[in-house]
């Protein structure tokens, strides 16, 4: 099995930031040739590092050809249409309306190639009064409840440490060519995708809306590390002696099997604390009981337990831990290339297993423009002359 997925399909990328990024990156890894086009002084995530190439950028940009196109300019606009010619997806987040304010809608780069999939990342659906807003990871969490879900009650509203928004957009935009890709085969025709952030993140809060709707708005919007919608018990996390655990009792028989662990025959006993519904009642004191047990234990000793008894439970893990985690480690998400000017960094590898199209080993992300001659060669055909020639009309 030497073919993947994705194999023979061009991706032009005009991504920035992480949103379209990741995006175009599940698309390398599944065997797309993604060409990323990036503006004169390059994509904003390139430069985060005091001018240097930033760990992001060099982690979602692996395994990408790079060019540099001002698209402001004429002959830029020219060279990206002809590109358009020998591609199959055209992928960009900029800001809603620039493709239409350069002259690059999608009727105009339709009638370069009628079976191209234009696929867009946003912020805000261009359905509705949001649709024109610039957006960002964190103004979208603001906008879907995320902020106002997560924390302390009694503390003000907290971002999610991931940025959310930004991937999930960028997962689902990549469901979104995957089928556009597979229609097309049937009408041979090109088409628009669009996902919004807020759109993709809405259905992660499901408990959330849930417990509003069930409670008829009457529980907390942010409940700190207990269930969403304070309904299952014990959920949350408990300090040992090294860290935190994290332990969840999904069911009535994961209560009795905890209760054998902490040794406590009196509260399996208890007919009072026999569903989720008794068990949230005295949610503070059986916190306390499983607290007061993970704190005379380390993490791992605790999850020995726990999770030989069953019990839904895990360390909390710091950063540094998961970078080195050995379950991380085998299932191949970080894969370590050599750049030429970094040395040996980390990329993320595909979380996309399939049995049939084997694993990609990434080169290192593109020095800016570093491809471009080699693309306009290529693809487009272009001599040494006509290239210098656009490099001198800032075009490249």
């Amino acid at each position: 099995m030497t073919r993947r997925v994705l194999e023979g399909i061009v991706v032009l990328e005009l991504g920035q930031v992480y949103n379209v990024p990741y995006c175009a990156l599940l698309l390398a890894h599944l065997g797309a040739d993604v060409i990323k086009i990036e503006p004169p002084l390059g994509e904003p995530a390139r430069h985060r590092a005091a001018g240097a190439e930033s760990a992001p950028f060099l982690m979602l940009n692996a395994g990408k050809q790079g060019m540099r196109i001002d698209l402001k300019t004429a002959a830029g606009r020219a060279v990206f249409l002809r590109l358009v010619e020998t591609c199959d997806v055209v992928v960009e987040n900029y800001r809603a309306g620039t493709l239409d304010k350069l002259g690059l809608d999608y009727a105009t780069l339709r009638s370069s190639n009628p079976a191209l999939i234009l696929a867009s990342g946003r912020g805000f659906s261009s359905q509705g009064p949001y649709g024109t807003l610039a957006a960002m990871d964190l103004t979208v969490q603001a906008m879907t409840g995320v902020l106002a879900t997560t924390g302390f009650p009694d503390q003000p509203p907290v971002k999610a440490g991931p940025a959310v928004a930004d991937f999930l957009g960028g997962i689902h935009l990549c469901a979104g060519i995957l089928a556009a890709l597979l229609q097309r085969q049937q009408t041979r025709q090109g088409q628009v995708v669009e996902v919004a952030m807020q759109d993709a993140l809405l259905p992660s809060l499901a408990s959330n809306l849930g417990a509003l709707i069930d409670s008829n708005g009457e529980l907390p919007e942010r409940t700190g590390n207990r269930h969403s919608g304070l309904g299952i018990c014990p959920y949350n996390t408990y300090l040992a002696q090294d860290g935190w655990v994290a332990v969840f009792c999904s069911t009535n028989r994961h209560w009795l099997v905890l209760c054998d662990v902490l040794e406590r025959p009196d509260l399996r006993d208890d007919p009072t604390l026999r569903d989720n519904t008794g068990r949230a009642a005295r949610m503070d004191a059986i916190d306390a009981i499983v607290g007061g047990w993970t704190l005379s234990r380390s993490r791992a000793e605790c999850l020995d337990r726990l999770g030989r008894a069953g019990i839904p439970a895990a360390p909390v893990l710091t950063l540094k831990e998961v970078i080195n985690d050995p379950q991380i480690e085998a299932s191949g998400m970080f894969q370590t290339v050599r750049h030429p000017r970094k040395g040996e960094v980390r990329v993320f590898g595909n979380p996309l297993h399939l049995s049939s199209s084997p694993p990609r080993q990434l080169e290192p992300a593109p020095a800016l423009g570093e491809h471009t001659r080699t693309v306009l060669r290529e693809r487009l055909h272009l001599s040494e002359q006509e290239i210098d020639r656009l490099a001198a009309d800032g075009a490249i």
